[in-house]
């Protein structure tokens, strides 16, 4: 993933991970010193605070060059810019802020670290050389003239940011201000979005008319709402005690001049251009194969996301080896229940028996709340850290529902005033099944994301660039290795919902076929969806989603089961050579409280923790100061969608 994405997934807070999944302003922003500000390093400074010295410099220097970055962590010095994230001049600082970072580094001697410093050398150093791999001419040619598609572009992720339930605050009368301000750097970035496309355009770097078309009907979705019924304007809704009277007049004249005045003008501009100028030249030809340069771009892409040296026909046949594994799971279920018929009968029967449908938002909602009042009970026994910030579960807004995943979970603030979102999708209820709700909550909600991304954020001991930097396949791997907590905890006693964690693993395993069928191997849409269909028991509304996510952001989805396998075999590694002292929530810790390594860093810590246990030197995990017990997750009140 390239600078450009890595700056929208951060500013998502590892959000809509997608997931679950993972991008120029009207006021040039003033330009940042480009890397690491600390100066030259004397020669008494020990190894240690030399690293650390150049850890909070190059996070600092990071902060200013991406101004969102910085406000979803709660840091409101850079709060009236949205930032630039698009023209030659930011990537230009980007890339170099990457090559100063690893020539400090490279002048560090990792020898005279300890073996805590030695892991946060090895991650810094492995993070930056593959943002630089992104960030060289050739790549960035492939990717800056593809600012967005339908799953992934500041045109879906702003509205929510800004709405007054997003991220940007809205407690004080410079916050309002601020969000006025960002407003137009937003309708400058569009304006320079569409100069973006028309350069891949000249030189045949183009999106598919499928996502083109489906950020079409985006744009039109958010057009066709009146102003006082846009997220933008959510915020004039919602005033604070702080913002007074006269106040309170003029900025609802400010926000509804500025949503007609500049954030619709912009949006219709983008919809205009897109469906008379750049439709015609997007491709037809769905997989990155298709597409100049593509190949290139899909092995980077891969190695990128799954952190490990893997080709694309590496992946394929691990999927299909998975989908084997799987289906003879499924069918000794469908044995179980007594189902008389195939497993694909017994995949439609599951599409359409009504028993296993919920009838509205409200019902489905509460049959969240449950799973996580039963979950929140158990997490102790295997977690001897629990995050402090909250979780809170909603259903995903109407005006972006339809082209979202099943569910996705959006970060909380590092400090646990705001808490951690588990969305989940309630669009086309009669297309969904309840057998996989279980699974998901685990995976988006706790102990998945939530844990993951809270407690690497609450703890102040690592530096800024572990607590919330990241890569797919620990994140996604990590929720996919979640989903199987169920088992240990007793979650999947009914038959039916184990048969809904089994359908999500195959949908990982999927996954990996899938995805490298598109872009490695000439699949098409249709021909990926049926594939979909035959192998499992999703509905075609799901199918057909997550088919188009793979055609928008490629590889990222390959990282889930990769990042799983990775960590299954890790705890069946750690329970073999360790037999009766291995404890699960020390394994947990060993995995977690040190942020979202890479795959191979992460095998040599718990290779180092394996043996230090044997040894009778690992230390006891303890919890980072402040954690609190587990608490339920906050339900709405009043209306669904609304934060208690």
């Amino acid at each position: 993933m390239n600078s450009i994405a890595r700056a929208l997934v951060a500013s998502v807070a590892l959000a809509a991970l997608g997931a679950c999944a993972t991008t120029p302003t009207a006021v040039a922003p003033t330009a940042p010193p480009l890397a690491a500000e600390a100066g030259p390093v004397q020669p008494q400074t020990s190894a240690h605070d030399q690293l650390f010295q150049l850890f909070k410099a190059s996070d600092e220097a990071n902060l200013r060059r991406n101004p969102l970055n910085a406000l979803s962590r709660g840091d409101m010095r850079y709060a009236d810019r949205f930032g630039d994230y698009i023209t030659d001049e930011y990537i230009a600082s980007e890339r170099a802020a990457a090559e100063q970072d690893l020539r400090a580094l490279a002048a560090i001697s990792r020898d005279q670290l300890n073996a805590t410093d030695q892991l946060a050398y090895d991650v810094f150093k492995f993070q930056t050389e593959d943002t630089l791999r992104g960030l060289q001419p050739d790549l960035v040619a492939l990717t800056a003239v593809r600012p967005m598609n339908h799953f992934f572009g500041f045109h879906t992720f702003y509205p929510t940011f800004a709405s007054g339930k997003g991220t940007a605050p809205f407690k004080t009368l410079e916050d309002y201000e601020n969000n006025l301000k960002r407003h137009r750097e937003f309708a400058t970035y569009l304006d320079r979005a569409i100069e973006r496309f028309r350069q891949g355009g000249q030189t045949g770097v183009v999106e598919t008319k499928m996502t083109v078309r489906n950020m079409i009907e985006q744009l039109d979705n958010q057009l066709k709402l009146q102003p006082a019924a846009s997220p933008y304007y959510g915020p004039i809704k919602q005033f604070p005690d702080a913002v007074g009277a006269a106040d309170r007049t003029r900025l609802t004249a400010a926000y509804q001049g500025a949503i007609t005045g500049e954030l619709y003008p912009a949006l219709t501009r983008m919809r205009d251009f897109l469906r008379s100028e750049y439709l015609p030249k997007a491709r037809e030809g769905y997989g990155l194969m298709y597409m100049k340069g593509g190949d290139q771009l899909y092995r980077y892409l891969i190695q990128s996301t799954t952190t490990l040296p893997l080709t694309p026909d590496e992946i394929h046949q691990t999927g299909l080896r998975e989908v084997a594994r799987i289906t003879t799971e499924m069918e000794k279920v469908k044995q179980e229940v007594g189902f008389k018929g195939t497993l694909q009968q017994f995949f439609d029967h599951l599409r359409t028996d009504p028993k296993l449908k919920e009838k509205s938002r409200e019902s489905l909602t509460q049959r969240y709340y449950d799973i996580g009042k039963t979950v929140d009970a158990k997490l102790p026994q295997y977690f001897s850290t629990i995050p402090k910030t909250a979780l809170e579960i909603r259903p995903y807004e109407p005006f972006r529902e339809k082209f979202e995943a099943g569910g996705s979970y959006s970060s909380g603030s590092p400090d646990g005033t705001r808490p951690g979102i588990f969305y989940f999708n309630a669009y086309d209820l009669p297309s969904r099944t309840t057998p996989g709700i279980t699974t998901l909550y685990l995976h988006e909600g706790a102990p998945g994301h939530h844990f993951q991304i809270a407690l690497a954020q609450e703890n102040t001991a690592l530096p800024e660039f572990m607590r919330f930097g990241g890569n797919t396949a620990y994140v996604e791997g990590w929720a996919l290795y979640a989903e199987t907590l169920g088992y240990d905890m007793g979650l999947y006693q009914d038959p039916y919902q184990r048969f809904g964690t089994l359908s999500d693993e195959m949908l990982r395993a999927m996954r990996l076929v899938v995805d490298t069928g598109i872009h490695s191997k000439g699949w098409t849409r249709e021909q990926a969806i049926k594939y979909m269909l035959d192998n499992s028991d999703m509905g075609k509304t799901d199918a057909t989603a997550e088919v188009e996510r793979y055609i928008a952001i490629p590889s990222q989805a390959v990282a889930y089961k990769t990042g799983a396998l990775t960590l299954q075999r890790l705890r069946r590694k750690a329970e073999a050579e360790l037999g009766p002292r291995f404890d699960i929530r020390d394994f947990h810790a060993q995995v977690l409280m040190t942020g979202a390594l890479p795959l191979a860093i992460l095998e040599q810590k718990i290779d180092r923790w394996i043996g230090d246990v044997r040894s009778g030197a690992a230390p006891v995990a303890t919890a980072p100061a402040g954690a609190m017990p587990a608490t339920a997750p906050v339900e709405p009140a009043g209306n669904l969608g609304e934060r208690g």
